[in-house]
């Protein structure tokens, strides 16, 4: 297609359109059936512990921070190197690599806020406990809706940039899996991450998203019900026949087994078991989850940062297609 507007604004518009035609005339629209899939399926592993306790938090907010990451990779991975040589050669009449990348930020933005807004109603179906509370905009869906928005928009823009630069579209889908792993890898909630690999965290649109979530989910108030659990799950019969001569008292004959079965006892009072979870809530506070607006903002500003910079990588890059030799 040979470029007869040179204005960047009206290629923009040019590009905008196409690319909201190839979202009805090539089945682009596909990928948000998917989101509601993969939403479904996360809500129905977690969802019920989901904004309940601690751990079911973090796995439910981890969870609800794959979807949009893996989201935001699959919408744009191959938007551009799939028609690199028709990019070349339109740079070559005229093409304004700005107005060929805004087209695309309008374009996956609109395709980001629809599978955003698929994954809080699926949430809603699934009858997921929302928190009550909301520390930014008065709405814990709005507070969630633009922080899922964000984290899938940035990985939007971070594989645009990868799409970008590479080859064609097997080289995009080969260099995509890394991107992701990197992502939920330095997420910095399930795997415990020290030294420069805690570094690496803050370069990981994932984990300012997932700390976001926490703040909002009131993470650091919830129960912990995991030593809990472990009391419960004891079994004081293994433990009398391996330690029935271990006494642990000093001398009054008590061993790992009864104080195992005092233990169980004790916790079967429902006030002593909500005041024992709530106390071991307080002792797992994670300061990266704190639950106030300005950390929330802090986060959004921090994931908006790739939202930034990315597209302008993408750009400086596609300046030199025509040097491009490949």
């Amino acid at each position: 297609m040979e470029i007869k507007h040179s204005g960047r604004i009206s290629q923009l518009f040019i590009y905008t359109g196409k690319l909201f035609r190839m979202f009805v005339l090539q089945n682009d629209w596909k990928m948000l059936p998917m989101a509601a899939i993969i939403a479904a399926i996360v809500s129905y592993v977690v969802g019920s512990t989901l904004f309940v306790n601690m751990a079911g938090t973090l796995m439910g907010t981890f969870g609800l921070t794959s979807i949009c990451v893996w989201n935001g990779c699959f919408n744009s991975i191959q938007a551009i190197c799939r028609e690199r040589p028709i990019v070349k050669r339109e740079h070559r009449s005229g093409l304004h690599m700005t107005s060929y990348i805004g087209a695309h930020m309008i374009y996956q933005a609109f395709i980001c806020l629809c599978q955003t807004g698929i994954i809080i109603v699926v949430l809603h179906i699934s009858n997921v406990s929302f928190p009550s509370l909301s520390h930014v905009t008065g709405s814990v869906d709005a507070d969630l809706f633009i922080t899922m928005f964000l984290i899938s928009y940035a990985s939007d823009m971070i594989s645009l940039f990868v799409s970008a630069i590479v080859r064609n579209t097997t080289t995009a889908m080969t260099v995509m899996p890394f991107v992701m792993i990197f992502q939920l890898i330095f997420s910095g909630g399930i795997f415990a991450l020290s030294g420069f690999a805690h570094t690496l965290t803050d370069f990981a649109v994932s984990r300012w998203g997932l700390c976001a979530m926490c703040a909002i989910s009131d993470y650091n108030s919830l129960p912990n019900e995991m030593i809990l659990a472990t009391i419960d799950n004891i079994d004081v019969s293994k433990l009398s026949s391996d330690y029935s001569e271990t006494d642990i008292s000093g001398g009054a004959g008590i061993t790992v087994a009864d104080a195992a079965e005092i233990l169980q006892e004790g916790m079967r009072d429902p006030e002593l078991r909500e005041k024992f979870i709530y106390t071991c809530g307080e002792m797992a506070y994670v300061e990266d989850y704190r639950s106030d607006g300005d950390n929330i903002i802090n986060c959004w500003l921090n994931i908006g940062t790739a939202i930034v910079i990315f597209p302008i990588l993408s750009v400086a890059a596609l300046e030199f297609i025509d040097k491009d030799k490949r």
